[in-house]
């Protein structure tokens, strides 16, 4: 599995004061069941950056490649960015924690096959969608991006069982307020939820803070350069 550059680190701050640096919260903890067959995630850090959300995200085992092989990770993750129900996902069940959701973060392991003679290509794909009231899955909301680990090292990147992603918020329909909720629903548990800062909390460019090149703060960097996107022949999920 492709590692991170040796210059990419990542530090989180526990809050936006700098007496906060060095020391690092998580926004949710889970603890798998046995049960499990697929990668789940066991330690998440989500909030603010800039204009994007940017997430930390420790899987209990990796979440693609060829230890998962036809069962690798597809899990959901959303995000209530108003933290309202009037706005976003409308479930049948109305006591579902997802109600509310303005965002749905998709992240699947896939295998592509390219060629008949060749062995796949093994890839974490991460589809994002916004979910307006209308929608009442998290397939029916708007495709804001679809990116994956190859194309798009400036947005997503690996280290072992660690996925590190930037999330863009600035559509211009995407609701906003001070406080956003996060709900992870792991298989056959209950959902979990937290509540992280906003966009309009005032300190979205000092939260949490993912990628580090070098001295500077900010997007992960581009380490070989932006590749030609091609359309995904297959995944697993």
């Amino acid at each position: 599995m492709k590692r991170l550059p040796t210059l990419l680190a990542c530090s989180l701050l526990a809050s936006a004061s700098a007496s906060a640096a060095g020391r690092s919260t998580s926004t949710f903890r889970y603890k798998p069941s046995p049960d499990d067959e697929r990668p789940v995630i066991v330690d998440a850090t989500i909030g603010p950056q800039g204009s994007d959300f940017a997430m930390r995200l420790k899987f209990n085992k990796d979440p693609f490649g060829e230890e998962c092989k036809q069962r690798c990770a597809n899990i959901t993750l959303f995000l209530d960015t108003d933290s309202s129900v009037q706005s976003g996902l409308h479930l049948a069940d109305k006591k579902a924690p997802e109600n509310g959701a303005d965002l749905a973060v998709v992240i699947q392991g896939v295998r592509e096959y390219k060629r008949q003679d060749a062995p796949p290509e093994m890839t974490l794909r991460v589809k994002i969608r916004q979910l307006s009231s209308d929608a009442t899955s998290a397939d029916a909301g708007e495709l804001l991006a679809d990116l994956n680990n190859r194309q798009d090292p400036e947005r997503i990147q690996t280290d072992g069982t660690t996925v590190y992603l930037l999330v863009d918020a600035t559509s211009a329909l995407l609701p906003s307020a001070r406080k956003v909720r996060v709900i992870y629903h792991p298989p056959g548990s209950k959902a979990l939820t937290a509540t992280i800062n906003g966009m309009a909390g005032g300190g979205s460019g000092r939260g949490v803070q993912i990628f580090k090149s070098g001295r500077g703060w900010g997007r992960a960097p581009d380490a070989e350069g932006k590749k030609p996107r091609a359309n995904p022949n297959g995944d697993n999920g």
